[in-house]
């Protein structure tokens, strides 16, 4: 089997739209596991390839510290291979679902992350759900959906279910299951996730202290979720995004893996 993880650049044989693509998406593949948000070889991140309708997504079997711009495959919204590197690693059609539902019904969407993380899982099996206990977390107050359980993610029935649960909110917690963010940039997308992974952590370390919570007044919680708001200061992710590939450069020499840019 050809199960090699050094891929030829192919920088010059793409537009520089997708180069700029893939670089992106390579890097957000490094920084979720480069914050311990990683699955061994599961899991997905997406991202749309500007001014047309494909997607870029990892090839199933390479872990994500070793994904790189040129390793990504191209596929349609409906998780057919376009391009893939010259190797046996395939894609994971089946769970594809999610994400190739989401990217159907929101054209606003360019990036979706969906994570299995020891934290999130935790709160996704959770009744109360997400609690308002952090300022991180009072950033998803009215601004999160839920989707119950379903079992695996291959039923593609279950896809209209998972849009509407989603509605239009950039984050979702899937119960029994894990975390979903998306937005209109991979920067956006990561910080979503960065910040709901930290309020679930947050949540289940203060839970297992088994203290009294303190949870401030409604219309603080309203006041905070809306001030973190794409419209309300900022569009978060965006300025943190640079940072966040700076960290990646310097650290690259000490990763013995190749760099995300190849």
């Amino acid at each position: 089997m050809n199960l090699h993880t050094d891929f030829e650049c192919i920088r010059d044989q793409v537009s520089a739209q997708e180069w700029q693509a893939r670089v992106d998406l390579a890097a957000c593949y490094r920084l979720v596991d480069r914050y311990d948000m990683a699955d061994l070889i599961y899991n997905h991140i997406t991202l749309r390839i500007p001014g047309t309708e494909h997607l870029l997504i990892n090839l199933y079997g390479l872990l994500y510290k070793e994904i790189t711009a040129s390793s990504l495959a191209r596929i349609d919204v409906a998780g057919n291979i376009l391009w893939k590197p010259d190797c046996d690693y395939g894609i994971n059609r089946s769970g594809y679902v999610i994400h190739g539902a989401i990217h159907q019904a929101r054209p606003d969407v360019s990036c979706i992350i969906h994570t299995h993380t020891r934290a999130g899982m935790a709160v996704s099996s959770m009744q109360c759900g997400l609690l308002p206990m952090t300022q991180t977390g009072m950033r998803f107050v009215g601004h999160l959906g839920y989707h119950d359980y379903e079992g695996p993610a291959v039923d593609l029935a279950e896809r209209e279910r998972l849009v509407h649960d989603l509605g239009p909110h950039n984050a979702m917690v899937l119960r029994n299951h894990g975390l979903l963010t998306c937005g209109p940039s991979v920067g956006e997308a990561f910080n979503l996730l960065y910040n709901l992974e930290l309020a679930c952590r947050a949540q289940v370390d203060a839970m297992a202290a088994q203290a009294a919570l303190n949870l401030p007044a409604q219309e603080v919680l309203d006041k905070t979720a809306h001030l973190y708001q794409p419209g309300a200061r900022r569009p978060y992710g965006v300025l943190e995004w640079p940072a966040m590939l700076r960290l990646l450069k310097a650290e690259a020499t000490h990763s013995g893996f190749a760099p995300y840019d190849s």
